[in-house]
């Protein structure tokens, strides 16, 4: 790999995706030619939430990875891989879990807000592995001694911790890592779920990438509109309406004409969903066929993770002989 600066992203296995990652998935395609990057299938952040469904994760992996590649992610120009099998990433932890605070992990803003969300749908995730998934994601991070991380600016604090534990590691041991900033790309598109809470595999509220036209319907019919509008011939308020949230992404060019009509009372909202039904099949077209046709290989997936996880580890065995040098003494 050249000398462009080094990414570090992933997602987690839990289920197919939808259609709120595929502005981040558009965004690491157009990285790979910015940079050296590294995309993890996150595996072992998979259990922290999901531990009791860990048979899925196999399943998951390979129609994720297919959602990936059919997106334009390229294995020519990025190194994909499954976590687990990089088993630095557990020791690099690990080594970090020694010298970091268990208070700086407690501050983290997501760590009481996903006890109480997740808490609510029933998942015990009192445990070790869910308070130190943070400190996980910072050993991701450094094991590649990246210096840019795309992430939502949710995410943020977690880049910050990532930026802590670096100085720390640094000046208790010696210059081994670099501080990685945050890439948050404001144009990234995000859209709610079909209720209009956050879209997400959790709440079972979204539209899958390449979803098929059956899918596609059934889920937008049931998405939230203007709760005042009654009869068709009602002035709506688009502003209100999930439906529209949609448009604004998927039918920009006609963005105008639609909110016209539908406060003046001239499309109703039955017209309104068949409207972006049809702009998201032609959407989901080519990346269905794409991502059926990468499915039928199922062998060609397990190549692409098995050259990502041999370029992964060159790299992560590197930083990990420094780290026992810095920590231990060559």
């Amino acid at each position: 790999m050249t000398n462009k600066g080094t990414i570090l992203s992933g997602m987690r296995p839990t289920g197919r995706l939808h259609l709120g990652h595929q502005s981040v998935l558009d965004n690491w395609v157009d990285l790979q030619d910015q940079y050296n990057c590294f995309f993890m299938v996150a595996d072992l952040h998979a259990l922290t939430t999901g531990w009791e469904e860990a048979r899925d994760i196999n399943r998951n992996t390979l129609e994720m990875v297919a959602d990936w590649l059919a997106s334009g992610l390229d294995p020519e120009k990025s190194a994909i891989f499954r976590q687990s099998n990089v088993l630095q990433h557990a020791e690099l932890h690990l080594m970090l879990s020694m010298v970091t605070p268990l208070s700086w992990l407690e501050r983290v803003p997501t760590y009481k807000d996903q006890i109480q969300k997740l808490g609510e749908m029933g998942k015990d995730i009192n445990t070790y592995g869910f308070l130190g998934y943070p400190l996980l994601m910072a050993a991701d991070i450094l094991l590649y001694k990246a210096n840019a991380v795309p992430v939502g600016e949710d995410q943020l604090p977690h880049i910050e911790l990532t930026r802590e534990v670096a100085r720390r590691f640094n000046h208790l041991f010696k210059p081994v890592f670099p501080e990685p900033q945050g890439i948050v790309k404001k144009e990234v598109a995000v859209l709610p779920g079909i209720d209009g809470a956050k879209m997400s595999k959790s709440y079972h509220n979204y539209i899958s990438i390449g979803a098929d036209p059956e899918e596609i319907q059934k889920n937008v019919n049931l998405m939230v509109t203007d709760p005042a509008r009654i009869r068709k011939t009602d002035p709506g308020n688009p502003e209100v309406c999930v439906v529209h949230k949609f448009h604004r992404i998927y039918n920009r060019e006609l963005l105008e004409s639609i909110e016209e009509a539908c406060r003046g009372g001239r499309t109703g909202c039955v017209a309104c969903k068949k409207q972006l039904a049809g702009s998201l099949e032609k959407q989901a077209v080519a990346v269905r066929a794409r991502r059926q046709e990468i499915l039928s290989k199922p062998s060609y997936i397990e190549e692409v993770l098995r050259a990502g996880e041999a370029k992964a580890r060159q790299v992560a065995g590197r930083t990990m002989q420094e780290v026992r040098e810095a920590v231990f003494g060559s």
